[in-house]
């Protein structure tokens, strides 16, 4: 089976357009077959996708005509563009690396046609035809295999956009999380704005009491959440992206562009990243004077209803810890005593912050998805771009979230100083301010939060591949130990020092 279109007399320009958005799809192990007959482009689109994965439009990529092949490693992954003219069969193409080639990066092939039966049937098809006149071309894309969906978002993502006055724009690649959403920057004249591709997730397979994963910690199943929460929180005094742009079924939009400040790299002023942080947990203090009132509204008269942060979703999550830390550690499952005492422990924890103090919960609070706008003042100096699985739940999260990254190192020093920042700033608004029930909440809501990101991190690198994560385990085990610390979690302290110490959650494992 296999997915195709035609694209009628392209000139130049929506040629190498094209080559920039497939670029967008690429993926390690991926080929791309590019047919036609002698001064067709075949070149020219070779050329547009490698200055796309390399963000460098100037960059020399000559025909691999007599080389046979040319190799780029300086992108995102790396890419070989060969030239198989005067190839007769596989031996040539093992020669030239074309295996090795795949194992992690992705090939263009011209002349596909002289090898084809030595080529994987999942593979991208771009043939090149003569279009009206000497300058046009007609540009027919066929996707074989699991190249077929992906071909198919390729095609939807293109009618989206043409549709809009970002039509003739060009596509940039920009990295992503670990989620299944991407994202590219669309330049116009020196303007750009940011493409988010969002399909509608998939239920997935049951996982406990008949649903799926997604159901369960209530993730967002498809943009709708995006649109409605983001119009909230605008109004709320946040800046977030502006939605220019949308297709809410098809799962597409286009935002405001808040610049690559991340909070991840982003020093600031000062060195202690205090002002930096500061500014973040101002955003938070002036969120809880913004409490949300759901439904929210969305395009055409549609609704959107927040869920709570329930006690079922909280132990869930924390869960993972037992589920994927716990073996990758020990080398084997927790036995139903350890499982057992852990979730009888922690069970009245998180019941003792539902229902209570709630706000906003934004749920991916940290470094990733801030950015730092300093031209600005106040609150909007940050910016504010993953919020798509927000619930309602008890203040606190947010603010652990923010003040124990798991991506960036946050003294303990600075850690409680930002807290009394918070703090002070509640007080100041809110008489009845509870600073001894708030503390022991945010100390709970830190241990499970970070008890679910060392299970989601090891899930990453065991199931997805994706062992970056790992580096991240043992700031976030460096958390836990100051929740851990808290009188309040004594018991669940104690089931750590006996089942998974400091020590042993230190040490790295196979992944």
């Amino acid at each position: 089976m296999s997915a195709h279109w035609t694209i009628q007399d392209a000139d130049l320009d929506e040629v190498i357009r094209l080559s920039a958005f497939v670029a967008l799809f690429l993926r390690p192990g991926d080929i791309i077959a590019l047919s036609g007959a002698l001064g067709a482009g075949k070149t020219t689109f070779a050329r547009g996708v490698v200055r796309a994965i390399l963000k460098d439009d100037a960059h020399d990529i000559p025909s691999p005509t007599f080389a046979l092949v040319q190799s780029y490693e300086q992108g995102r992954l790396p890419i070989a563009h060969i030239d198989c003219y005067r190839m007769e069969g596989a031996d040539e193409l093992r020669e030239i690396g074309f295996d090795d080639a795949l194992i992690s990066g992705a090939a263009l092939v011209e002349w596909p046609e002289r090898v084809a039966q030595h080529l994987p049937a999942d593979r991208l098809e771009i043939a090149l035809t003569d279009g009206s006149s000497e300058h046009l071309r007609n540009v027919t894309i066929k996707g074989h295999g699991v190249w077929k969906p992906r071909a198919n978002r390729l095609k939807a993502m293109m009618n989206f956009c043409s549709g809009t006055e970002w039509a003739r724009a060009t596509p940039l690649f920009l990295q992503g999380d670990a989620s299944t959403r991407a994202y590219a920057r669309l330049l116009r004249n020196g303007d750009t704005v940011v493409l988010m591709d969002s399909p509608a997730r998939p239920d997935g397979a049951p996982v406990r009491d008949g649903k799926p994963y997604s159901q369960l910690v209530h993730l967002a199943e498809n943009v709708k959440p995006f649109v409605a929460i983001a119009g909230a929180l605008g109004e709320a005094g946040l800046s977030v992206p502006r939605i220019l742009a949308h297709d809410l079924e098809s799962g597409f939009l286009i935002m405001e562009d808040l610049g690559d400040r991340v909070f991840t790299t982003e020093p600031g002023n000062d060195p202690s990243l205090d002002g930096l942080y500061a500014a973040a947990v101002d955003v938070l203090a002036h969120l809880k004077n913004h409490p949300p009132v759901s439904p929210l509204s969305l395009p055409a008269g549609e609704k959107y209803t927040l869920h709570a942060y329930d006690q079922e979703t909280l132990e869930f999550e924390a869960e993972l810890l037992l589920d994927w830390f716990y073996p990758a550690v020990h080398g084997h499952a927790a036995g139903d005593d350890a499982r057992n005492t852990y979730l009888d422990t922690l069970r009245p924890l998180l019941g003792s912050v539902i229902g209570q103090d709630e706000d906003w919960v934004l749920r991916d609070y940290h470094s990733p998805n801030l950015l730092w706008l300093p031209d600005l003042e106040g609150i909007a100096q940050v910016g504010v771009i993953d919020f798509q699985d927000a619930l309602v739940g008890h203040a606190a999260y947010d603010l652990v979230a923010l003040l124990q990254d798991a991506r960036r190192d946050i003294p303990e020093d600075l850690e409680g100083r930002l807290f009394a920042h918070y703090c002070r700033a509640r007080a100041r608004t809110e008489a009845g301010f509870d600073l001894a029930s708030f503390s022991a909440a945010y100390a709970v809501l830190g241990a499970q939060r970070n008890c679910k990101i060392l299970g989601i991190f090891t899930r990453l690198a065991k199931r997805d591949g994706k062992h970056d994560y790992l580096a991240h385990i043992p700031r976030v085990s460096g958390y836990l130990e100051r929740n851990l610390a808290h009188p309040r979690l004594e018991q669940l302290r104690a089931w750590f020092g006996k089942n998974l110490p400091a020590d042993l959650r230190a040490k790295p494992f196979n992944s």
